[in-house]
């Protein structure tokens, strides 16, 4: 999947799309903020700073502060793709937020949601 459109994508023009889809679901947006933090490390600010300044999706995730060494056990299918089995490492974390996403949108505990975490850890 090297060079598919998705990795040039702004992150700021996806983001929309994951708040409308926890919030049309009854969640809040802070809980999409909790499982993007658990993954990647941004903290509230560093997600404002990435949509403003309209980084790709290669961009975001070459530059999070840090990646959750657990996110290794996201299964399941995405968009008709089974996670665990995508070969570009680019592709798989966005599939992996896209995940992510779903579970907050489906209502799932945040705990199970976050591989059984009890904290999401600070960015450093």
């Amino acid at each position: 999947m090297a060079g598919h459109r998705i990795f040039a994508m702004s992150f700021a023009s996806i983001y929309p799309h994951y708040v409308t889809k926890v919030e049309r679901k009854g969640h809040p947006v802070a809980e999409l903020h909790q499982v993007i933090t658990w993954l990647t490390g941004y903290d509230d600010a560093g997600i404002a700073r990435v949509v403003a300044d309209e980084v790709t999706m290669e961009e975001f995730f070459a530059a999070a502060p840090r990646w959750n060494p657990n996110a290794s056990l996201i299964t399941g299918v995405i968009c008709g793709h089974r996670v665990e089995e995508i070969t570009d490492p680019l592709m798989q974390k966005i599939r992996y937020l896209d995940k992510l996403v779903d579970e907050v949108a489906r209502g799932k505990k945040m705990t199970s949601i976050l591989r059984g975490d009890t904290e999401v850890p600070q960015a450093s």
